[in-house]
């Protein structure tokens, strides 16, 4: 046993909260509310940034109320601070446009223990008032050192890095820089107004050097690199779209997402991808398909 596995904390979870939809979230899609967001992530695509259609990663806006709510209803709340944003994977079924009224919905599928903590999935769906579905999403919240004991349920689907691709020089490099203000562009603009994105002092007092970069904002970077390098700038086209969360990143950082692809089967190309800062991988197991 290793000494992070030995010192991990058992926790007893509650099986009863799986399987259990949490209420509906509402929200109205806005042409302003599309370009805030593309503005705050410095996408570069013309149609995000007018407010035609939404980025992809913007999915992320109408649910984040109800993406949390069912890892309360399976972990106990004296280990909620202990919660990271592990994975997100999404899952398109058409892009979001200005004038969408979508409802959301989340549930937790299952829980996975690991040496180093436990994972809980949680299944996200976003529709349309009459029901058209959206989007899927997994997102995968992680609690470090806490050991549940036992794996129950559905994991989130894969979506793993082959190593055997480094073999071969990536299809496309992009720079990109996140900008000191960035943090503070993007809660607004997303929603998300945990203070250690904002608050130099809190940030200080977790442990952290200082404030760190949204997770998303950082995934919302690598969306853009993919969509601008091999869909043609064209968010139809995507139809999945996943990533682990492996490092922090921080205001003034700069970064470059490297992209290969992996193979075209059914008219989808799939393509594996990641994002680095120097030699540090900060966006890993990154996986985009896009229809041809």
């Amino acid at each position: 046993m290793t000494a992070e596995a030995a010192a991990a904390r058992l926790v007893e979870f509650d099986d009863s909260g799986l399987e259990t939809w949490c209420d509906d979230e509402r929200f109205e899609v806005t042409p302003e509310r599309i370009a805030e967001y593309a503005a705050a992530t410095n996408d570069p695509i013309e149609a995000h940034l007018t407010g035609k259609s939404a980025a992809p990663v913007f999915s992320i806006v109408p649910v984040f109320e109800a993406m949390m709510m069912p890892v309360i209803d399976v972990a106990p709340m004296d280990i909620f601070g202990r919660v990271v944003h592990g994975e997100q994977d999404f899952h398109f079924h058409r892009a979001i446009q200005p004038g969408d009224k979508l409802v959301s919905r989340a549930k937790a599928t299952g829980y996975t223990s690991r040496s180093n903590g436990t994972a809980i999935t949680i299944l996200i769906e976003c529709r349309t008032e009459d029901g058209e579905l959206v989007n899927e999403q997994y997102m995968t919240a992680f609690f470090r050192n806490i050991d549940a004991g036992k794996t129950v349920g559905a994991p989130a689907p894969a979506h793993k890095f082959d190593e055997s691709l480094r073999a071969q020089d990536p299809v496309a490099v992009v720079p990109q820089h996140v900008d000191l203000d960035q943090t503070y562009r993007y809660a607004p603009a997303s929603g998300d107004p945990v203070p250690l994105h904002l608050d130099e002092q809190v940030a200080k007092d977790a442990g952290l050097p200082g404030i760190i970069a949204h997770g998303l904002c950082t995934m919302a970077f690598a969306s853009w690199a993919v969509l601008t390098e091999v869909a043609g700038s064209d968010v139809h086209r995507l139809k999945r779209f996943a990533v682990r969360f492996a490092k922090m990143v921080f205001p003034g950082d700069d970064l470059e997402t490297r992209i290969w692809q992996v193979g075209s089967e059914h008219g989808v190309t799939t393509y594996a991808f990641e994002t680095v800062r120097g030699d540090d991988v900060v966006l890993s197991d990154g996986l985009a398909e896009i229809e041809d």
